[in-house]
């Protein structure tokens, strides 16, 4: 089973534990043949991504860009290193700049190569283009299965 994520950023920590233990339960049923996809940005890429590797299952990172890493937050640095280096395989894209142009094509790339997505998303619009709303529409539009997982009192910054 290959699983792509999509989700948001700027989860405060008790929304992150209830996502992780969500994401958890969602993949325990494929452990540990899962691969999951992942641009290993902070928040919820990052969560699935642990959760994965933790479960027995094999990381490929989608990198939206040469820059992008210069764009994540410093706290999420040490585990994107972490993570990057457990990887199986790594896709690179072309693109310089870390712009939400990029992040959408990494998502789209992962799609291309998932058989569903997990979309850890509050249901609201994307507040830029390439955000969680737009990867469900994208996935949907594929035939791609869209799991969402938003706990009740999760909240995002």
């Amino acid at each position: 089973m290959r699983i792509a994520v999509s989700g948001h950023r700027g989860l405060p920590p008790q929304t992150a534990s209830m996502i992780d233990s969500a994401i958890r339960a969602e993949l325990a049923g494929h452990a540990p043949a899962v691969t999951g996809l992942s641009c290993l940005a902070d928040g919820a890429d990052q969560i699935f991504a642990r959760a994965v590797l933790d479960l027995g299952g094999n990381v490929e990172v989608v990198i939206p860009a040469e820059q992008y890493r210069d764009g994540l937050p410093e706290e999420a640095l040490r585990e994107y290193d972490a993570l990057l280096s457990q990887a199986t395989q790594v896709h690179r894209l072309a693109f310089v700049e870390s712009t939400s142009e990029s992040h959408m094509e990494a998502s789209r790339r992962m799609l291309d190569e998932a058989d569903e997505l997990i979309a850890v998303w509050d249901g609201q619009p994307a507040r830029g283009y390439g955000g969680t709303a737009d990867v469900v529409t994208a996935a949907k539009e594929c035939g791609i299965r869209v799991r969402v997982i938003w706990p009740d009192g999760a909240r995002r910054d």
